[in-house]
């Protein structure tokens, strides 16, 4: 689960990049706008955190 937590952690520091480049990505030739990537950032740090606190239980709790 730990991958999993890190993969999810690395996509969303990806999502976190555009978001501060700001990039212009084209899609069937119209702009795509910023708020899918800070949706996509807040979804992707839940499932990272979830996953990284399903695999390192608390010991002694």
């Amino acid at each position: 689960m730990k991958v999993a937590a890190v993969v999810f952690g690395l996509m969303a520091l990806g999502q976190a990049g555009r978001l501060a480049t700001q990039p212009d990505i084209q899609v069937g030739g119209s702009s795509m706008p910023l708020w899918p990537s800070a949706v996509a950032l807040i979804v992707l740090l839940g499932l990272c955190l979830w996953l990284w606190r399903l695999a390192n239980p608390r010991r002694g709790a």
